[in-house]
């Protein structure tokens, strides 16, 4: 059996597609962008910065810090834990909005 390369992400995925089944879906793994960063000087983690693109029916009626309040929750266990998510960027969409800012198609 293999092993992931991106367990984090994998965990992201999967969380969010389990709770939210959004209609887009994108991890965007910057860790690599921070790697140089003292905080991350000690973290033996390649996968610590995220940003997400999330179109999901479930974001209906809610507000901005509301969906990410919900998104945190999801990933409060990946957030805590040593060397997990240290930095999470979130762009949250119900489907109309999406179809209101001409967003690119969902993923299939």
């Amino acid at each position: 059996m293999s092993t992931s390369q991106t367990p984090v992400e994998d965990l992201i995925r999967s969380k969010v597609q389990e709770s939210l089944t959004p209609t887009r879906l994108e991890i965007h793994n910057d860790s690599h962008k921070h790697a140089h960063h003292e905080p991350m000087a000690a973290s033996t983690s390649k996968e610590t910065h995220f940003r997400l693109l999330i179109t999901s029916s479930a974001f209906e009626g809610k507000r901005l810090p509301a969906r990410h309040r919900l998104i945190h929750a999801l990933l409060k266990d990946e957030m805590a834990r040593e060397g997990g998510i240290h930095a999470l960027q979130l762009k949250t969409l119900t489907p109309a909005e999406e179809e209101k800012k001409g967003a690119a198609p969902p993923n299939p």
